[in-house]
């Protein structure tokens, strides 16, 4: 409601492992999960975010700024005969009763108001914390699992674009993961337990086994530390033609100014064809000036043309957005 196979075995460890347990999480032990298994063996990759951003949603900023949320909610539209295009359609003539940021389904990830700013689906206070998107209600087996696929890929998508962390939220209210139904019970702002209900529902009628938000809070896991850790190999099934750059990556600690030739060169989100679904933003975006204070804390090197990237913040708070740009941007202390 509002409010090929390396890949395979690699989602397969990490599911595992994490199921035992790993201490950069705070969610509980969760049982083996039928639709991540389903996931895991049948090689299912994500599709490909679509942007698609309309101007008629207000433009308001988080509560620590514009670009600066502090984690996602995932929703489901409660609505079964109805599809993504529909409902895109119906949110924006009612986007001042309530509007998100992005709609998936088995297909699609389509993103259609900016995620810098704020949306209205949970009400008060989570709409100014948080990214949302809805899932539309599918109706295969296959169709479910590459829907669970393609949100929980795209919740690692977006945590890693504002550089956060998985945290799942549920058990303390706390975290960068939440269903609709977390924030109501921690939060409060509605009523409203979404997706939990879809998911068990579901979960039972394909897979024999209701899925449950923690199984979700998984694959997220897995997609996070898999797709956007920098050793990754192949973040999803919209990889270009055109083969990814093989990147090493360095931690590095250094403050930096931005050089008189930063125009001359692009903002990414990702080192430079490193990964698929780039994004890139313009300077102005972030109020660029020659000489600007930038804080690097990461480095990347490409394997075969030995150009220089660095990933950096504008700022030294903890959930700063994170932007990434060739090394003649910067002037290096």
């Amino acid at each position: 409601m509002i409010n090929v196979k390396k890949f395979s075995l690699l989602l397969t460890g990490l599911l595992t492992l994490f199921t035992v347990g790993t201490a950069s999480t705070t969610t509980a032990h969760a049982a083996s999960s039928a639709v991540n298994d389903y996931i895991s063996s049948q090689n299912i990759k994500p599709a490909k975010v679509t942007s698609s951003i309309w101007g008629g949603f207000p433009k308001h900023a988080y509560r620590h700024g514009v670009g600066k949320p502090e984690g996602v909610v995932i929703h489901e539209t409660a609505n079964p005969s109805s599809t993504i295009y529909n409902e895109i359609a119906y949110m924006k003539a009612h986007y001042n009763n309530a509007f998100v940021h992005s709609f998936v389904d088995a297909s699609h990830i389509i993103n259609i108001a900016n995620t810098n700013y704020l949306a209205w689906g949970v009400g008060f206070p989570g709409n100014s914390r948080f990214v949302q998107f809805e899932q539309v209600e599918v109706h295969s087996k296959s169709a479910f699992a590459h829907e669970v696929s393609n949100a929980a890929w795209y919740t690692a998508y977006l945590l890693h674009q504002y550089g956060l962390k998985p945290n799942d939220a549920a058990y303390d209210g706390k975290g960068t993961v939440w269903s609709h139904g977390s924030v109501a019970k921690h939060l409060g702002g509605s009523d409203h337990t979404d997706p939990v209900g879809y998911y068990s529902t579901t979960g039972k009628r394909y897979f024999g086994q209701g899925y449950t938000m923690a199984a979700f809070y998984q694959l997220v896991h897995a997609y996070y530390y898999s797709d956007f850790s920098g050793s990754a190999s192949k973040p999803s099934s919209s990889a270009s033609a055109k083969p990814l750059d093989k990147v090493t990556y360095t931690k590095t600690t250094a403050t930096a100014k931005l050089s008189s030739q930063f125009g001359t060169y692009r903002l990414y989100n990702h080192v430079k064809n490193a990964y698929t679904n780039m994004s890139t933003y313009s300077w102005s975006s972030v109020q660029a000036t020659p000489g600007k204070t930038i804080y690097i804390n990461n480095k990347g090197v490409k394997d075969k043309a030995g150009t220089t990237w660095y990933r950096f913040t504008f700022s030294n708070d903890a959930n700063a957005k994170q932007y990434w740009a060739y090394s003649g941007a910067l002037d290096l202390n």
